[in-house]
């Protein structure tokens, strides 16, 4: 692991009346990446702006409410706020937004939330003749879907992919070690990325490219599956790469990589609840032969828990990060970078840019520029130091 930065320990023996005479290191030089605090929030979970949308930022909090931010200034009033509609517990919440492709002229977007009664919902709305507000009485619901018994590993990312098409990650429905085996049960929606055409009056249609479309094994609008809680995935904007953070069980976070190529991980198996990471779940022996092993993982050391995963950074700012994901840890708030491919191993930039544990999500906007948020409530920006 490479540290982008030297550090030095400053030891004091308070006991003996010994101080280590050597200075505190420099703070990093001016231009150096660091965090600037935008503003707080209740409970953020996601950060995005729609296409091409320059002066503008959408921060979701998790309690229903989707902030508008104007050049870093918050609106007193919610674009949408959904908090009569949403259950909080646990892991529930409204968990994200994506804004249509084509937003600039049909006003259309997602959000991802879980209803009173913890079920899925993915409901689409139209924004209202203010642009900051959204109109709730345009409210169609695209997809329902079940999550009885558990209010954890609820996935909830919407990203529109280079495509056209909404993707969706679910999460297994909760319960130590996957109890009903929706990783690898070919006929439900959880613990799956699915891949849903919108581009329809209501509703979604399935896309002629998915992989299952024949399969009457499969449930159609399945993409890949094997996933225990897919919290968060992007896409890489400048060639299309699928990077999926799978938050782990009990001892390993893993990044699982699926270039165009491939393409996009179309009905690739990645494991869940047969592997964990690139290990045996529970224990060896187990047949590995159909599973897409990750790219990266890390074990639950150090204070470590739950991956959240980021995007690959394609912003203008910072040269030294052009290319690499970006992933943090939500325990330990550690964040460390990986160039795919080829790379030269993991960067450490939990000196530079971890605001510390509670690491909910990262965000990008229409520059490509990145953000880290805390579910206790701070928003930063990946600026340049002062």
């Amino acid at each position: 692991m490479q540290r982008l930065l030297p550090f030095c320990l400053v030891l004091v023996a308070a006991c003996s009346g010994w101080i280590d005479s050597h200075p505190p290191p420099p703070p990093p030089p001016p231009g150096t990446p660091s965090l600037h605090l935008i503003d707080n929030f209740s409970s953020p979970v996601y950060l995005t702006s729609p296409p091409a949308d320059s002066q503008r930022l959408f921060v979701v909090e998790r309690g229903g409410a989707i902030r508008v931010l104007h050049n870093d200034t918050v609106r007193a009033r919610p674009f949408l706020d959904l908090s009569g509609r949403v259950s909080t517990s646990g892991e529930r919440g409204l968990l994200s937004v994506a804004f249509h492709p084509l937003y600039a002229s049909n006003g259309q977007f997602y959000v991802y939330y879980t209803n009173l009664a913890g079920d899925i919902r993915i409901v689409r709305y139209t924004v209202s003749s203010d642009p900051d507000s959204a109109d709730e009485a345009t409210a169609d619901t695209v997809l329902r879907l079940a999550h009885p018994g558990q209010d954890n590993h609820n996935g909830g990312q919407l990203q529109f992919g280079p495509d056209g098409m909404l993707w969706v990650g679910t999460g297994d429905g909760g319960g130590g070690g996957d109890p009903n085996g929706n990783g690898q049960n070919k006929h439900v929606l959880l613990g799956k990325l699915l891949h849903l055409d919108v581009n329809v009056a209501t509703g979604y249609a399935i896309p002629a490219d998915n992989p299952f479309n024949d399969d009457t094994s499969f449930a159609p609008e399945v993409w890949s599956y094997g996933l225990r809680n897919p919290w968060r995935f992007s896409f890489d904007r400048q060639n299309g790469d699928l990077y999926i953070a799978d938050v782990g069980q009990g001892s390993w976070e893993e990044v699982d990589i699926s270039p165009t190529a491939v393409p996009r991980g179309r009905a690739a198996n990645f494991g869940w609840n047969i592997m964990e990471g690139k290990h045996c779940y529970p224990s060896a022996p187990c047949d590995s032969t159909h599973s897409v092993l990750p790219v990266l993982e890390y074990p639950h050391q150090f204070g470590a828990c739950a991956i959240t995963g980021g995007y690959v950074y394609r912003g203008n700012t910072f040269a030294v990060m052009r290319g690499q994901y970006f992933y943090a840890d939500f325990c330990n708030g550690d964040v460390h970078s990986i160039a795919y491919p080829g790379g030269t191993g993991v960067f450490d930039w939990s000196g530079l840019l971890s605001p510390g544990p509670n690491i909910s999500s990262f965000g990008q906007d229409a520059k490509g520029e990145l953000y880290i948020m805390q579910l206790s409530g701070n928003v930063y920006r990946i600026a340049p130091r002062p």
